[in-house]
């Protein structure tokens, strides 16, 4: 266990960890990867890209809620694209959700779009803190409109002030835009997050970002 939290793969290398299991995956995983929003931020010199579900070893992913236990075939399929700024300023991640996240027939759960948004937001914000990591200490969401499942998503955030061991972000979940059409935003957030007067001495693994 101890070897493997030391063992944390790069920003660089979790963008080739992931081994589709099915041609579905493979084909979901293809389609973000060269989806001209991919490409465009991964042109921006200002992003660094990864998939942060990726960092944690095999035998903690397995207990991680939106890495693990909700990660798969008919869930998050496949490991989030993420972009974000050093400055911790901006985030953008890219997403499928599959049919099996529903709570009304066809509709994403709302309270997995909170749980999207607080992690995202969080990766935001985190470059900001003293020792880049945070905890939720509020976390307030609209839902603007119904979001279908089985469906590419776009998470954006912003860190809009800082202040010490405090941060505060806003962020929405969009539609994946078609070319030449506006996206559809599904939920938007606002958050404080806080890092712990302890967080010196939280291991490693949880201060990736």
């Amino acid at each position: 266990m101890h070897a493997s939290i030391v063992s944390i793969p790069s920003d660089e290398e979790t963008n080739t960890l992931f081994n589709p299991p099915d041609d579905i995956s493979k084909e979901i995983n293809d389609f973000i990867n060269t989806h001209p929003l991919s490409v465009s931020l991964r042109a921006d010199f200002k992003y660094k890209e990864s998939r942060p579900h990726l960092k944690y070893p095999a035998e903690l992913r397995a207990h991680n809620l939106t890495g693990g236990t909700l990660a798969g075939p008919g869930r998050i399929v496949v490991p989030p694209f993420t972009w974000n700024t050093e400055d911790g300023k901006s985030f953008v991640s890219i997403f499928y959700l599959g049919s099996d996240v529903s709570g009304h027939p066809g509709i994403v759960h709302g309270g997995l779009l909170a749980t999207v948004l607080d992690e995202g937001l969080a990766r935001c914000c985190f470059p900001v803190l003293p020792n880049k990591v945070g905890v939720t200490a509020s976390l307030s969401i609209n839902y603007c409109s119904p979001a279908p499942t089985g469906s590419f998503f776009v998470m954006r955030a912003e860190t809009i002030k800082a202040e010490g061991r405090k941060a505060w972000v806003k962020g929405w979940i969009e539609s994946l835009p078609d070319d030449g059409t506006e996206p559809t935003k599904f939920v938007e957030a606002e958050a404080l997050f806080i890092e712990p007067k302890s967080a010196a001495l939280i291991p490693r693994l949880y201060k990736v970002t």
